[in-house]
């Protein structure tokens, strides 16, 4: 009889713990589809179901935990998310925007500032010291298209390369880095110079000038910098405002192995540097000056930059980029 009645209290017991975790379950559901499903918030769910809003976020994060919630993202048309999360990894980028453009490299060109506005209207919060390089028909794009934020987002933007092309795309320059300090909220420090010179000396001679000594200690204080990425087939607004390359240089640098550049710092198409004789007639920032940087922004499309561009991604030359979908498409590929 004892053994009869211990078999039957071990019943009793493995029932009672069935129950209880029917109980439990049936609660979870309740509380997952109350939530998730019917928008009731949680001390509402608390007070309908009697039991504590503790309790209640508790029962919330066990039910996701065991997969009775599942989050489902539904991507809407035009975001590119998987795109840019695979890019992300096989590229090792911090972040990547990819937008959808159609048409020519104009059209391109201002869907890209477009995207590249918006991305920094989100993205500067405050104290950057940002760096802008002097021509780029998408930075051009980007600084037109951005709002004036109504508090300082950044300390001071500092050019990170001399005026390129003719007089009047020089005075461009500056008033590019000009227009996005007053946007920011930023104090513009300028570099009144050509970002190619004649000569080694000639250039040696300007860094000794004490306002282009300031612009190069501005360089080690910068937290983001903005730079377009160049192909050596400049595009026809470039090659409009008076490239300073010319056809013989382009053509020297294509037999080094070149296929594109940021801030006329040559690189080949694994992105590591060219060096050549053009290096020392550059008047802007040094590559392990940029490549110091934290966060080195590239706004840049069109299938003509695509080479350049995944050059400049191997190399680690950027870290952040701003592309159409036909380039993204494109570089997953390769």
């Amino acid at each position: 009889m004892a053994a009869d009645s211990q078999s039957e209290r071990g019943v009793r017991l493995s029932g009672r713990r069935l129950g209880q975790e029917a109980e439990r379950m049936r609660l979870l559901v309740r509380v997952a589809r109350l939530y998730h499903e019917h928008g009731v918030r949680q001390p509402q769910i608390a007070a309908q179901l009697h039991i504590s809003q503790p309790r209640v976020s508790r029962l919330l994060k066990e039910a996701a935990e065991l997969g009775i919630v599942r989050t489902v993202v539904v991507v809407p048309s035009g975001v590119h998310a998987l795109l840019e999360e695979d890019l992300e990894r096989k590229y090792g980028l911090q972040q990547i925007v990819v937008v959808d453009a159609l048409g020519d490299d104009r059209e391109v060109v201002a869907a890209l500032g477009v995207a590249g506005a918006t991305y920094l209207d989100t993205t500067l919060i405050g104290g950057e010291h940002l760096g802008i390089s002097s021509w780029s028909t998408s930075l051009l794009a980007t600084v037109e298209a951005m709002q004036r934020r109504p508090v300082h987002v950044a300390e001071e933007v500092i050019q990170l390369l001399g005026g390129v092309g003719k007089g009047s795309a020089q005075v461009q320059a500056t008033r590019l880095a000009a227009h996005l300090a007053d946007l920011t909220g930023a104090e513009p420090v300028f570099l009144p110079a050509p970002g190619l010179v004649s000569s080694p000396a000639a250039r040696e001679a300007l860094l000794d000038d004490p306002v282009v000594r300031q612009v190069v200690e501005g360089w080690g204080r910068l937290t983001t910098v903005l730079v377009g990425i160049g192909s050596l087939d400049p595009s026809p607004l470039l090659r409009d405002s008076g490239n300073a390359i010319s056809e013989e240089e382009m053509e020297a640098m294509r037999s080094l192995g070149a296929v594109g550049d940021v801030c006329l710092r040559f690189f080949d198409a694994d992105g590591r540097p060219v060096s050549s004789p053009l290096e020392e007639c550059v008047l802007g920032i040094p590559t392990a000056d940029l490549l110091r940087v934290p966060r080195r922004i590239a706004i840049a499309g069109g299938r003509r930059k695509t080479a350049a561009i995944r050059a400049a991604l191997r190399g680690g030359w950027v870290n952040t980029l701003i592309t159409d979908v036909g380039v993204a498409e494109q570089l997953l590929k390769d």
